[in-house]
């Protein structure tokens, strides 16, 4: 097949979409999202069916000892694969296209290039990576982070659920505990195809993302010990008051996003109080810290001055504050010449498209590790994601994976 023949091969859209929507009826839920908690028996049928396309189209098929899942193309144990994919778990008020469509979209340029009697001079893998999204498990992305050699399979495993049970007993019970040691294989180069999750594309009318950076992320749960007490009867100023300090915290944590202004967000995610009563000053409360930056010396200030904060506001109220790092990942900068080789492309397919910075936390961040990985965004119709009303449009699902396609086959065709 000439050059100029390949360059107007494209996807099967069609064929794409009715993929999504038979994953999507797995752990369906109300206003057509899904709920596919890591290693749930719903994530186990979700990765039956995918695995079961994986071997209709022939990919050898393995698994390590963390779960993620690779099908490869033929030659793979001989040069290093170019590689794609993504994650099938879900938040539990999921979307349906959220890791979902980076995983099919790749076995999409698969089933592609065999349609079309296509064999690159380098083989091609498509990866399902285990818990990306930290929602049964912490931390997020944990699959690619053991798989890059940031968290051991020992510390992995003893991760609870937030419903009780152990990673690695879940891993077994729901039957993908591989035989694979983690990292039994380092891509030639890595491309993660994602929804934004975000705004700018849908308000900008932009249909391709080159994304070049990735925010930092630092998540620690905070423990708030007071005294419970009457409502009516205890003065204020005599008070002990854990639900004051959580919320004196997300408001400080508010302030201090706006006040430092570029890239900083932060978030106060989750707040349990207890007792819980209307009329019961709180004894404890439970709640989240989300910071993230795209520069890693202003991640660290806002960790600082949140430390300050507590050890302050600790002080002041007569409680007693213990934290917890969850997670902590420095932003990363993805490989410039995989971003200059998707805006590229993207811009031959006819696409527009403009430089990014991702706000959410990708595998792809971990691939950038041990090899040459960039992300490929696609738009969010109003930047709703983590919710059922997630949703883009089958024009920009179809757009999205035939940059992935080019840039794969480019990258395939490299020494």
């Amino acid at each position: 097949m000439t050059e100029t023949t390949t360059s107007r091969l494209r996807i099967d859209a069609a064929r794409l979409l009715r993929r999504l929507e038979a994953l999507a009826e797995i752990g369906a839920i109300e206003g057509g999202g899904c709920c596919r908690l890591a290693l749930s028996d719903e994530d186990r049928h979700g990765r039956d069916l995918v695995v079961g396309w994986m071997r209709e189209l022939g990919l050898a098929i393995r698994i390590d000892a963390i779960g993620n899942v690779f099908g490869f193309t033929p030659g793979w144990e001989r040069r290093a694969p170019v590689m794609t994919g993504s994650h099938i778990d879900t938040v539990r008020t999921g979307g349906r296209y959220d890791g979902n469509y980076g995983v099919l979209a790749g076995l999409e340029v698969i089933e592609t290039l065999h349609d079309a009697r296509i064999a690159p001079p380098r083989p091609l893998a498509v990866a399902i990576f285990t818990n990306e999204e930290g929602a049964r498990f912490q931390p997020d992305m944990l699959g690619s982070l053991v798989h890059v050699g940031g968290l051991s399979l020992a510390e992995a495993y003893a991760a609870q659920a937030v419903d009780g049970p152990a990673l690695g007993a879940e891993l077994a019970r729901i039957g993908y505990l591989g035989e694979e040691q983690p990292g039994f294989v380092t891509p030639s180069a890595f491309v993660e195809l994602h929804i934004e999750q975000g705004p700018i594309l849908d308000a900008e009318g932009i249909a391709i993302g080159a994304v070049e950076h990735l925010q930092g992320i630092s998540w620690q749960e905070i423990s708030v010990t007071g005294q419970s007490n009457h409502a009516g009867t205890t003065p204020m100023r005599l008070r002990r008051d854990a639900g004051y300090v959580a919320a004196a915290t997300a408001a400080f944590l508010h302030d201090l996003a706006e006040e430092m202004g570029g890239a900083q967000v932060c978030t106060v995610g989750r707040i349990e109080l207890h007792p819980n009563l209307i009329n019961v000053i709180a004894a404890r409360a439970e709640f989240t810290a989300d910071l993230r930056n795209t520069d890693e010396k202003l991640l660290l200030e806002s960790e600082a001055r949140l430390a300050r904060f507590l050890t302050d506001i600790a002080a002041r109220t007569s409680t007693k504050i213990e934290t917890r790092g969850l997670a902590r990942l420095e932003p990363v900068t993805f490989d410039r010449g995989v971003a200059d080789l998707i805006e590229r492309i993207a811009g031959e397919l006819g696409n527009s498209v403009r430089r990014m910075i991702s706000g959410a936390g990708h595998d792809a961040q971990m691939m950038a590790r041990i090899c040459p990985a960039a992300m490929i965004f696609v738009p969010s119709v109003k930047g709703i994601s983590h919710n059922a009303a997630e949703y883009t449009t089958p024009a920009d699902l179809a757009a999205g994976a035939d940059v992935l396609l080019h840039t794969m086959l480019s990258l395939a065709a490299r020494r």
